[in-house]
């Protein structure tokens, strides 16, 4: 099924109104908890949990539920399949066509700002573009469009954000070279200080509390209505937020939040805290690449070969490195459940959904088993090349960066701040993967990557 007919207002082949579409029974629901929706609770939905993903990594929980959905689509086809969880009605999307139009039908059918999510966001950006609704949200959707200049490859700022994320990949690497390895603790904090001066200025680069502050307050956002209101640090951090908007320091994307023209309820600063959530699984993308790159010797020196071309402190597209960090998120889903909440009833093959229905389409099984083609547990990170006819963007199983009119709005500007500081690790150095001796080209790519546990030794290379 195409976009089209799924939108279409005349009953296809895989609409039958009035009758609605018969729920998985007690135990397949048990199932689908067990299996799916516990583990993604128990990693972390809005800041992942040290100890949880050791586990994950370990016990290869993820795996479980990629096959759990798969034997459920054997069994009942490709759905959506209803369940209630806690009195709550949810819809499995397996279907890639059944995916592409919930995402295409957003905000209306399908409502980004789901009571859950509207439950954990709040806590630290009350404001944002997903939890809004209405006039406000496309008014705040398209002042962070704007800012982040949303369709365009490289951003106006490219030339001085690559001199941020360069000079910090140096430092990175100079730590790197005296110790002989590289540990995610020394990755994050690297992370965190090129992200700050991105988003907010040089002047944040070490402003830890600032992190620190919005980690307390994902950490309680990770229990969504059940977590405790943080209003008083929430409050702080906002209020640091917005200082850092009121000096609009020159090259920032602060700079351009306090310049750029916006309605009077779109609350400018608010719209912040969403980025600095959102590169903050950048950075993990960013660190398994690195470890996809150091175990697959063929794509190193793909890459490696791409980061040595042109002038390397001049911002450039990079597509070889975007793939790969595309290549990241397919196989490590930084989002393994995107929902959307129906406003209406809507029609499907089989019969009808209710309105108030949660779609959720788990994105380790739509990027791991049977829609995402034939690469499946392979890292292949030319699929979303041109050379191959970026057949990995005309997939609508494949949604690392989500889709539709609520797909990443910052999905080219964090590709672009991954492949950069790839590039920017690449070119003088390799890296063996110390930590995780089962990644390996011979072997599937593992269902979980604890980035925590990442762990390189770090060694100069030659140019030539």
């Amino acid at each position: 099924m195409r976009l089209t007919d799924a939108l279409s207002t005349t009953p296809g082949p895989r609409d039958a109104p009035g009758r609605e579409l018969p729920p998985l029974s007690a135990r397949q629901a048990a199932g689908v908890v067990g299996d799916v929706l516990l583990p993604v609770v128990a990693g972390g939905v809005i800041v992942r949990r040290p100890r949880a993903m050791s586990l994950l990594e370990r016990t290869g929980w993820d795996r479980r539920g990629v096959e759990r959905m798969r034997a459920l689509r054997a069994l009942h086809g490709s759905g959506p399949l209803p369940l209630t969880v806690r009195a709550r009605a949810y819809a499995m999307v397996l279907d890639p066509g059944d995916a592409e139009r919930v995402l295409a039908g957003t905000p209306d059918p399908f409502s980004p700002a789901t009571v859950e999510k509207r439950g954990s966001l709040a806590q630290f950006q009350p404001h944002g573009v997903l939890i809004s609704g209405g006039r406000e949200r496309a008014e705040r959707r398209d002042f962070v469009e704007q800012v982040l200049e949303t369709p365009e490859p490289l951003h106006d700022l490219a030339g001085p954000l690559t001199g941020v994320i360069r000079e910090e990949a140096a430092q990175l690497l100079a730590q790197g070279e005296r110790s002989g390895e590289l540990r995610w603790e020394d990755f994050d904090a690297a992370w965190w200080r090129t992200v700050r001066r991105i988003v907010l200025g040089d002047a944040a680069r070490d402003d830890t509390t600032l992190t620190a502050q919005l980690g307390t307050l994902r950490s309680a956002a990770n229990w969504s209505l059940a977590g405790p209101r943080r209003k008083r640090l929430r409050s702080a951090f906002l209020a640091r937020v917005r200082s850092y908007v009121a000096r609009a320091e020159p090259g920032s994307l602060a700079e351009r939040v306090a310049g750029t023209p916006a309605a009077s309820g779109t609350d400018r600063a608010g719209q912040i805290p969403h980025w600095l959530f959102a590169y903050d699984a950048a950075g993990m993308a960013a660190a398994r690449a690195l470890a996809l790159l150091a175990t697959h010797p063929r794509e190193g020196e793909q890459a490696r070969a791409e980061a040595l071309g042109g002038t390397p402190a001049a911002p450039r597209e990079l597509p070889y490195l975007r793939g790969c960090a595309l290549e990241s998120v397919r196989l490590w889903p930084t989002t393994p459940l995107i929902l959307r909440e129906s406003t209406t009833e809507t029609s499907w093959e089989g019969g009808t959904v209710p309105a108030g229905t949660v779609f959720a389409l788990y994105t380790p099984y739509l990027h791991r088993a049977d829609p995402a083609g034939p690469y499946a547990d392979s890292f292949a990170p030319r699929q979303w090349t041109e050379e191959t006819g970026r057949q990995a963007r005309a997939n609508p199983a494949l949604v690392p960066f989500s889709s539709g009119p609520a797909g990443c709005p910052g999905e080219n500007l964090v590709l672009f701040t991954v492949s950069t500081l790839l590039a920017a690790l690449l070119e003088g150095h390799g890296y063996t993967l110390a930590s995780h001796p089962g990644l390996r080209p011979a072997a599937p790519v593992p269902a979980t990557l604890d980035h925590f546990a990442l762990r390189f030794r770090v060694h100069p290379v030659s140019a030539d």
